[in-house]
């Protein structure tokens, strides 16, 4: 059963609280955590296992789930491959007591885009937060919950894409890059700006991580891929998205 934790609103009256849902089997550490993220202006549902998790990650519209790898019924990394394989692309901190490097880049390569080894710091969870939320695609006032351009139209609201009348499937780090170029429309982008925007970490061993995924892109919404009208590139800089 999800466990319901309400807190003051956030600075700025009436600003959309941010959901957080947290997804660990270790009760004190859930008291722990919901209390001090709802002290801190979040709304925090809570599940204590995989199979619960998986199923109120994927069924509602949360801001940020936290994941604990070591999960009774159905293991932290499975619920993220499949959250990822079912289009859900809401930001994931793993949670783990392993330290090792193959767990890390194991949890990383199926969708997740940070990673705490426990026991860790409060301040460094709230850091951690604060920047996959910064990074993470969400609506302002003022903007509309879907953009269209050519054939295309993103809804930012579920998290999906269309081309004409058909659903196309983006892994959530292409959509994540496609929100930000649409947010940055008109503007020249490095690819050392889209690294740190939209991955958020200097472990990327290369800029080479942009241009692939700016290929994927264009594969999938560009008529000619090979001479793209939307995703320009800008030869020594980087990128361009036109409308």
């Amino acid at each position: 059963m999800t466990q319901d934790f309400a807190g003051p609103s956030p600075s700025g009256m009436g600003r959309p609280k941010r959901r957080i849902l947290l997804v660990e089997d270790e009760k004190d550490l859930v008291t722990t955590l919901s209390d001090r993220l709802t002290a801190e202006g979040y709304v925090v549902d809570a599940e204590l296992d995989g199979e619960s998790g998986y199923v109120h990650a994927a069924g509602s519209a949360y801001d940020l789930v936290i994941l604990d790898v070591m999960l009774p019924k159905k293991d932290g990394l499975e619920v993220c491959r499949d959250l990822r394989a079912g289009g859900v692309s809401a930001p994931v901190l793993m949670l783990t007591a392993r330290g090792e490097l193959t767990d890390r880049v194991a949890g990383l390569k199926i969708g997740a885009d940070d990673y705490l080894v426990k026991p860790f710091e409060m301040p460094e969870l709230l850091a951690r937060l604060e920047a996959l939320l910064r990074r993470s695609p969400r609506l302002v006032d003022g903007q509309s919950d879907s953009f269209s351009f050519g054939e295309v139209r993103v809804d930012f609201r579920s998290s999906t894409v269309f081309k004409g009348n058909a659903e196309i499937a983006l892994a959530a780090q292409e959509f994540r890059l496609l929100s930000y170029f649409i947010m940055h429309r008109g503007e020249s982008l490095s690819r050392n700006v889209l690294l740190d925007a939209v991955w958020g970490y200097d472990r990327i061993p290369s800029t080479r991580t942009v241009d692939v995924h700016v290929a994927w892109l264009r594969q999938k919404l560009e008529d000619n891929p090979s001479r793209p009208r939307h995703i320009i590139t800008l030869r020594g800089m980087g990128y361009k998205f036109v409308a």
